[in-house]
């Protein structure tokens, strides 16, 4: 009874989320969700919404270069915000890493953001490298993305269109053969 408990709890603990109680700011679980259409509203005080335009966003690249995104762009792109404590966005990050590789053809990128603890830049790094990840990953240890997506859950994705749209948003583990994802790559591409 107490492994099938063990288990059980696990299995919790993947659908739903991290915690990200190393982070400067407490996170909350809540259940793996896809941001419905009905949520769609216009973008203000450079909070993400879905239907909304990605607001302008800076951060740093693993070697230290300024980064920069919001509006427009010449790619699609799957923001996907997670950690190296996260054991969801370990599970995620290979599928991930396939659809980039899969769908890059097309114009298609994802982009990972680290909100790991300050300093802990060779940790990423470290991690990246360990999980074969050839996808662009910035750092943003104050999680200045995960406050712009009104999120407390990690991992936390969303597609952007080239026109700068948030076509899609799911909080939580994300698998490449998710519906809706499809439709909105789809969509998008």
């Amino acid at each position: 009874m107490k492994t099938f408990l063990s288990g059980l709890l696990v299995v919790a603990f993947v659908l739903t989320g991290c915690r990200g109680e190393q982070q400067a700011s407490p996170q909350e679980t809540t259940a793996a969700e896809t941001v419905p259409e009905s949520a769609a509203t216009p973008a203000s005080d450079g909070k993400v919404v879905l239907g909304g335009i990605m607001p302008d966003y800076e951060a740093t690249t693993l070697d230290g270069k300024p980064f920069q995104m919001g509006g427009a762009g010449e790619k699609v792109v799957l923001l996907n915000i997670w950690a190296t404590w996260c054991g969801p966005c370990r599970i995620e990050i290979p599928e991930l890493e396939a659809l980039h590789k899969k769908l890059a053809p097309q114009g298609f990128e994802v982009l990972g953001v680290s909100i790991d603890d300050p300093g802990a830049d060779q940790v990423v790094r470290d991690f990246v490298s360990e999980q074969h990840m050839t996808y662009p990953v910035v750092l943003d240890p104050r999680g200045r993305i995960a406050d712009m997506f009104q999120t407390t859950v990690i991992p936390t994705s969303a597609l952007i269109d080239r026109s700068g749209k948030i076509l899609w948003m799911h909080r939580g583990l994300v698998r490449a053969t998710d519906p809706a994802l499809n439709a909105a790559l789809e969509e998008a591409l």
